[in-house]
């Protein structure tokens, strides 16, 4: 495997490490608990962090069809996206939170340990040439989203989010 492989695989790794520790090590007042900086409990914000790997999953097979089509029809597809950033957000909030009562403390783990082990299969399967198709991305909506994404960017963008999102917890750091 290649470097640029290895290395998002070993960020998936600790990125379930991190969370395993968070949630072995949170009591329940702690998950109810408000985060920093965003409208969510810091369970329902750990679950928006599991969500980013899982949408990877569907975010892949888009990749590789819009990467088939004319850049003037991904181009077009990433601004109607864009334009529809204020309903995306609405989702985005209120399907973390809702989303946060079945994938709670007790099974989101198992449900990133799944998702991650499906993506690192598919990462060491994919060829160099998929990896480098690329298609325009909605960059409203999350600021890992860059203008043009390649399909190793979408790969490694969901520990991004990860990361980005762990600075927002009001929980202590996790201990592995």
């Amino acid at each position: 495997m290649d470097p640029g492989r290895e290395a998002t695989v070993a960020e998936y790794g600790r990125a379930c490490l991190q969370l395993k520790s968070w949630l072995a090590n949170a009591t329940p007042s702690d998950l109810k608990r408000k985060s920093n900086g965003t409208r969510w409990t810091n369970e329902e914000l750990l679950f928006h962090m599991v969500f980013g790997y899982m949408i990877v999953r569907s975010l892949l097979p888009l990749v590789r069809v819009m990467s088939r089509l004319p850049r003037s029809w991904g181009r077009g597809f990433a601004a109607a996206l864009n334009a529809g950033t204020g309903p995306f957000d609405w989702v985005n909030y209120w399907g973390s939170r809702a989303a946060a009562t079945v994938y709670d403390r007790h099974r989101m783990g198992r449900k990133l340990e799944k998702t991650i082990t499906v993506l690192a299969h598919r990462l060491e399967r994919e060829s160099p040439d998929s990896l480098a198709r690329s298609m325009p991305f909605p960059t409203r909506w999350d600021p890992f989203f860059t203008a043009d994404m390649t399909l190793a960017d979408t790969y490694a963008y969901a520990t991004k989010h990860f990361d980005f999102h762990a600075k927002q917890l009001s929980l202590r750091p996790p201990k592995f």
